[in-house]
């Protein structure tokens, strides 16, 4: 008597492309949507801070925090894996005072693999280094889901992202003296940010009128920023750049007005846009430098909001 051979649905593993066509549009959104799942394969609890935060002229594609309120951060790359965001992870690990790096690809290629465990291998024991490969997996007729394997992470069991040190915990102190202190000269002369607390962060924002746009102050421990941060369109992008396109045409008046030479960071291959004003005479690391530089900030400031925010309204997108 012949036994029927008994039907069990087998794994098929797709390219991580049949389920996001792009990387930022596409897999950073619906990342940014279900980090739980990036959590759990990791052993991390994650809680989103910010996508697309700047970091000079970059933008990391997700800033998160665990537990303790230490920031993550999470670069991804659907293609092999290239030197280039490699790069990109130890920029945004070391300008965000990052505790954890987390690199996202769909195709790793060994080298990198192995630069990643010496970077486990090597650095301080707070710093923690992740490689995880992406794939799109389905059972039988099942519709693709993608599959998370850690292939690279702290040597030894998963480990915390590290105690607080004082090196740390200083910076988070002297972050909240000095937007304290901005803040409260910021009342003396303007309404703006009225309504804005000091933080951790190394920036503040106040809206500027429209979805998704923003005034920020930026502090960083050798030079600070003014900006309008433009992300209106969370989408595509295209309306971020018709925005500071149409800004962008009146550069000469703009500039005349606030006084000074601005940065205009158009940010092609980024979905937002940044209009900036820098200043390099002091940071968080000299507190000398804060009383000069808090009224440099909050004056120009003022400026910025003065010359952009009304054009900012007339621009039709």
């Amino acid at each position: 008597m012949s036994q029927e051979k008994e039907l069990i649905p087998h794994l098929e593993f797709k390219p991580i492309r049949q389920l996001f066509k792009g990387e930022a549009q596409h897999f950073t959104t619906w990342l940014e949507q279900n980090l739980e799942v990036l959590s759990d394969r990791l052993g991390i609890e994650l809680s989103l801070v910010q996508r697309e935060k700047a970091v000079g002229d970059f933008n990391v594609d997700l800033l998160c925090e665990d537990p303790a309120g230490r920031p993550v951060i999470i670069e991804n790359q659907l293609e092999k894996t290239d030197h280039d965001h490699l790069g990109k992870l130890l920029t945004y690990l070391v300008n965000l005072d990052a505790r954890a790096a987390i690199w996202v690809t769909g195709e790793p290629r060994p080298e990198h693999q192995k630069v990643i465990d010496w970077l486990n291998e090597n650095t301080a024991a707070d710093l923690a280094f992740y490689l995880v490969k992406v794939e799109a997996v389905c059972i039988g007729q099942s519709t693709p889901a993608p599959l998370f394997t850690v292939l690279a992470g702290p040597s030894g069991q998963t480990k915390e992202l590290g105690e607080k040190k004082k090196e740390w915990a200083d910076r988070h102190i002297k972050r909240m003296e000095f937007w304290k202190g901005l803040l409260d000269k910021t009342k003396e002369k303007t309404k703006l940010f009225a309504n804005i607390s000091p933080g951790r962060n190394n920036w503040l924002g106040t809206g500027a009128g429209r979805s998704g746009v923003a005034f920020n102050y930026v502090v960083l421990m050798d030079e600070a920023s003014d900006e309008l941060y433009i992300d209106h369109d969370h989408e595509t992008g295209a309306k971020n750049k018709a925005i500071f396109d149409a800004l962008a045409a009146q550069k000469d008046a703009i500039e005349r007005e606030v006084g000074g030479t601005l940065e205009w960071l158009r940010l092609d291959d980024k979905r937002a846009c940044r209009i900036q004003k820098r200043f390099t005479n002091g940071g968080l690391a000299d507190p000398e430098t804060w009383p000069q530089l808090q009224d440099e900030m909050i004056d120009a400031m003022i400026k910025l909001d003065k010359a952009l925010r009304g054009r900012l309204a007339e621009v039709k997108v």
